[in-house]
Formats: structure tokens, C-alpha cells, sequence
């Protein structure tokens, strides 16, 4: 049961940012240059890794 609740709140989370840039996307004035291009791809993996890269220095000095 609480398994189904997390994907729940995964799916309505996600419903609402894809009508939030479906919607409020297009107000946005952000100019398509190469360093928000690079910002807006390559982000989302830069974070992931410095946050799992923390996550695996936090947990190999705890062994």
C-alpha cells in the first residue's frame, strides 16, 4: 500500500509540472542559446550525479 501511494504521488507531481509547462511554458522569454541549451540537457545530469556521487562518498565511509 505504501508503494502505491508513492507512485501516485509521483504521477500527480508529474501531471502537474507537464501542465505547468504545457501552459506557462510558452510566457517564459528565455532566448534558445547555446548555454541554456546546455543548461536545460545537460543539468539534470550534472545534479543527479553530484548528488549520487555524495550519496556513494556518504555511504563508503560509513562501511
Amino acid at each position: 500500500m505504501e508503494q502505491t501511494g508513492f507512485i501516485f504521488k509521483v504521477l500527480v507531481i508529474s501531471a502537474g509540472l507537464s501542465v505547468l509547462i504545457k501552459y506557462g511554458g510558452p510566457n517564459l522569454s528565455i532566448p534558445p542559446t547555446l548555454t541554456n541549451v546546455l543548461l536545460f540537457v545537460l543539468g539534470p545530469s550534472v545534479v543527479m550525479a553530484i548528488a549520487l556521487g555524495i550519496r556513494y562518498a556518504n555511504s563508503g565511509a560509513k562501511r
